[in-house]
C-alpha cells in the first residue's frame, strides 16, 4: 500500500483548506457556484523541525503564516475570525477574563474556567451558517484518503482534541508562574505559555498513536464531544465537492 501524506485541515465559511508536509490547497465556493482552488507550496515547514519543544510551537506558526498566504492567493476566501460577531466575542471575552483573573478565585480552578472561556470564540464561529458543514466535508475527505474508504464527520487529528491538554498545562503553567518574583514574570510567562504549546502538542501526538489508552480516551473525549455537536454537521454533496477539490490539488504537489 502507498504510503499515505499526513495531512490537516482547516474549515472556511464557504470552502476548505488542505495542507500537508510541504504544500497547501485551498477550495472555496464562490457566491455564483463556481468552485475555485488554489495550490502553493509551503515557504515554513514545520514539518521540518524536530526538536519536541519548537515543533508543537512550529505547527501553530506555520498555520497562522499559511493564512495570510491564503487571502491574498484567494480574496474570496472567508476565514473563520473574519466574522463580526467572532470578533465581538473574543473582545468580551477578553473582558471576562480580566475579570476573571483579578478575582479571588482559588489560582487553578480559576486558570481551567478562563481556559474554557477562551474557546467562546471559536465555537461561536462555528455556529450559523456553512462553517460547520465544512469542517465536516474536512474531516471526511482528509479521513476518506486517510482511511481508503468512507469515514464520519469527526476526525480523530481534529484540533478540538487539544482541548483537554491545552486547558491542563495551560493552567498548570500560569499557576505555576505566579510564585516568580514580579520582575522575572512576564519571561516567566512566555516559557510557560511556550511550554504549554509543546506540552500540548506532544501529548496530542501520543494520544494519537495509543487511541485506545484509557488517558487518551479520557483526554480525547470533551474534544470529540465538541466537534460531534457543535463544530461538525453533516456535508451537502456540493460542500464534499469543495473538500475533495482542496484535498486532490494538495496531494498534486505533495506527491
Amino acid at each position: 500500500m502507498t504510503e499515505r501524506v499526513r495531512l490537516g485541515g482547516m474549515a472556511l465559511a464557504n470552502g476548505v483548506l488542505v495542507h500537508g508536509p510541504r504544500a497547501w490547497a485551498c477550495a472555496i465556493r464562490t457566491s455564483t457556484g463556481e468552485v475555485k482552488v488554489v495550490a502553493r507550496r509551503k515557504r515554513f515547514r514545520a514539518a521540518d523541525v524536530r526538536n519536541p519543544i519548537l515543533r508543537g510551537p512550529a505547527r501553530l506558526a506555520e498555520v497562522f503564516a499559511l493564512l495570510p498566504q491564503v487571502k491574498r492567493a484567494l480574496p474570496e476566501a472567508e476565514l473563520p475570525m473574519e466574522r463580526p460577531r467572532v470578533l465581538a466575542s473574543m473582545a468580551g471575552s477578553a473582558v471576562v477574563l480580566r475579570g476573571l483573573r483579578a478575582s479571588g478565585i482559588r489560582p487553578l480552578a480559576r486558570e481551567l474556567i478562563t481556559g474554557l472561556l477562551s474557546v467562546a470564540p471559536a465555537a461561536l464561529a462555528l455556529r450559523g451558517g456553512d462553517l460547520a458543514a465544512y469542517h465536516g466535508a474536512e474531516h471526511m475527505s482528509i479521513g476518506g484518503y486517510e482511511h481508503g474508504g468512507a469515514r464520519p464527520k469527526e476526525h480523530e487529528r481534529c484540533g478540538s482534541h487539544l482541548l483537554a491538554p491545552m486547558l491542563i498545562t495551560t493552567a498548570i503553567g500560569n499557576v505555576a508562574t505566579e510564585g516568580v518574583p514580579a520582575r522575572f514574570r512576564p519571561a516567566a510567562k512566555v516559557v510557560a505559555a511556550v511550554g504549554s504549546i509543546a506540552a500540548s502538542v506532544e501529548v496530542f501526538g501520543w494520544m494519537t498513536r495509543n487511541p485506545r489508552h484509557p488517558v487518551s480516551r479520557a483526554l480525547a473525549k470533551p474534544g470529540h464531544e465538541l466537534q460531534h455537536r457543535f463544530g461538525t454537521r453533516a456535508p451537502t454533496p456540493e460542500q464534499l465537492e469543495v473538500a475533495e477539490a482542496a484535498l486532490q490539488a494538495c496531494l498534486e504537489l505533495e506527491e
